[in-house]
């Protein structure tokens, strides 16, 4: 008996002990897995970051493109290379592009806290640099970065409040930016800066789709064209970026054609920007202002010599859209004008190629013509006072949905450039003929530029677009007479007498994008 209650004493222990190894080893109860939740709160595509309460939304597209006569991509042929019209002018350039757009959204006790990122990689290629001491004329992109390609930011801001703080639209510029109905970058007659400029806003709404802004921007990166020190030139004639070894930067001294050479002292004060928005089932108006100050350099190479005083330009801008027009569903006009004193770079924008220095011959080689139009903020004489330069301007477009799978614009744009009449005095006759001769039947360095385009778009299926546009854009300069240039060596261009006349350039595009 007492073996038999051993026995049994012991098997249950042994139970006990093998009971326990077994509840050992079995696996810890799984915490409930967090799925990824809609969030409906601000729209499709919106879902909650897990275990936040903050929702996120991805974007973004890929695109191709293609540049036909054009040195930089979607823009004209209008300066150095681009604007010799010969062999050193590129018949192509290729672009490939992929954008990525990163929205994140939390509501709070102060309202909805917004962060927004907008980053591109972008590939050109075919960029023609001219005449090069060693290397390849062509570098494969001028902007140089990782195996040719450019990392970029459009956009990177924070929305708390009613302010805006970071790199985001300007708020001078209409919803479109330059592009009312185009692909075309190089539009002028309005602001630009879509893809972001460092600002801090706030905006107020005021119900009914009313709403304004009220802030301060950068302008040393898209705002700056150019205040030009008409005295600054060496012994004899000159010309821009043409004398052997100068290739590259345009080298202190040396004068733009008589205009002189951009004498930027550095930046004191942001631009004042402001505007007033109205949104309705109509469409949209918007009044736009900004202040942009002007800050030149010295007289001449030295700070003893003293220089003029800073002065304040300004913009003022109009911009209309125009929905629901009879023409078919889905149909929109865009249109808008535009006046500077003294703050070119909200008319002729900063992706246009003809901001700023441009110089471009008359095809067909050999020494034929020439036409010039420089466009800065303000220019300035020996011992005189700032002069701020004039522009108005326009743009627009009609678009025109024929169905559902296919869509087309045709847009258009004009800008006239003005000095004043104590600039041309001293351009006339001393700066512009010391350097281009003397051979002027009529001297006025005030210009227009007219632009005019349409496109034809295929979307086979959901976000995914094949677009082919035309672009010509014409620049009618007022000199007249001959202008004697020398060698041109970055451009192949010979010594002579050139005729003074108006220009024209012609570009085509071609762009598939995947939007997602």
């Amino acid at each position: 008996m007492n073996l038999m209650k051993s026995l049994y004493l012991g098997s249950a222990a042994g139970l006990v002990v093998m009971s326990g190894a077994h509840a050992a080893d079995l696996p810890l109860k799984a915490k409930a897995v967090e799925y990824v939740k809609v969030c409906s709160l601000y729209g499709a595509g919106f879902y909650y970051i897990p275990g936040t309460d903050t929702c996120i939304k991805l974007g973004g597209y890929m695109r191709a493109d293609l540049g036909v006569n054009t040195n930089t991509i979607f823009q004209g042929n209008t300066g150095l290379q681009a604007g010799a019209q010969n062999r050193s002018s590129n018949a192509f350039t290729w672009r490939a592009r992929s954008d990525l757009t990163i929205d994140t959204r939390t509501a709070t006790e102060y309202g909805v806290v917004r962060t927004f990122f907008e980053g591109v990689f972008t590939w050109t290629s075919g960029g023609y640099q001219g005449v090069r001491v060693g290397g390849s004329a062509y570098d494969g992109n001028p902007n140089g970065g990782v195996l040719g390609g450019q990392l970029g930011v459009f956009h990177a801001f924070i929305q708390f409040a009613g302010f805006t703080i970071g790199k985001a639209a300007s708020q001078f510029s209409a919803p479109w930016g330059q592009y009312p109905g185009n692909v075309y970058d190089g539009l002028v007659g309005g602001g630009g800066a879509l893809t972001g400029v460092n600002q801090f806003t706030y905006t107020t709404e005021f119900g009914n789709g009313v709403s304004a802004s009220i802030g301060v921007q950068d302008p040393s990166a898209y705002y700056q064209p150019g205040i030009q020190n008409l005295g600054i030139a060496p012994p004899g004639n000159a010309i821009l970026d043409v004398q052997p070894p100068f290739f590259g930067p345009v080298p202190y001294g040396t004068p733009q054609l008589g205009y002189g050479l951009s004498a930027y002292g550095g930046t004191t004060f942001p631009d004042i920007v402001g505007q007033l928005r109205v949104d309705q089932a109509w469409g949209m108006f918007q009044a736009s202002l900004a202040g942009h100050h002007n800050n030149p350099a010295y007289y001449t190479g030295v700070e003893t010599g003293g220089g003029p005083g800073g002065k304040w330009g300004w913009a003022g801008q109009g911009a209309l859209t125009i929905k629901n027009i009879p023409t078919g569903p889905g149909d929109v006009i865009n249109v808008s004008g535009v006046y500077t004193n003294g703050a070119t770079r909200y008319n002729i924008q900063d992706m246009t190629a003809l901001a700023g220095a441009n110089l471009i011959y008359g095809g067909g080689g050999g020494i034929s013509s020439v036409g010039f139009g420089f466009a800065p903020d303000s220019v300035y004489a020996p011992n005189g006072q700032l002069q701020l330069v004039s522009t108005w301007g326009m743009r627009g477009a009609f678009t025109h949905n024929w169905s559902p799978h296919w869509s087309s614009s045709v847009f258009g744009a004009y800008a006239a450039v003005s000095f004043t009449g104590e600039a041309k005095s001293y351009m006339c006759g001393v700066s512009i003929p010391r350097a281009l001769g003397a051979g002027f039947t009529s001297c006025n360095p005030d210009f227009n530029i007219a632009q005019v385009g349409a496109n034809l778009r295929w979307t086979p299926v959901k976000n995914l677009t094949f677009t082919t546009e035309g672009v010509y854009s014409m620049l009618d300069q007022k000199h007249a007479g001959v202008a004697n240039l020398p060698n041109n060596y970055a451009v192949y261009k010979a010594t002579g007498n050139y005729q003074l006349k108006d220009q024209d350039i012609w570009t085509v595009m071609f762009r598939a994008q995947r939007t997602w």
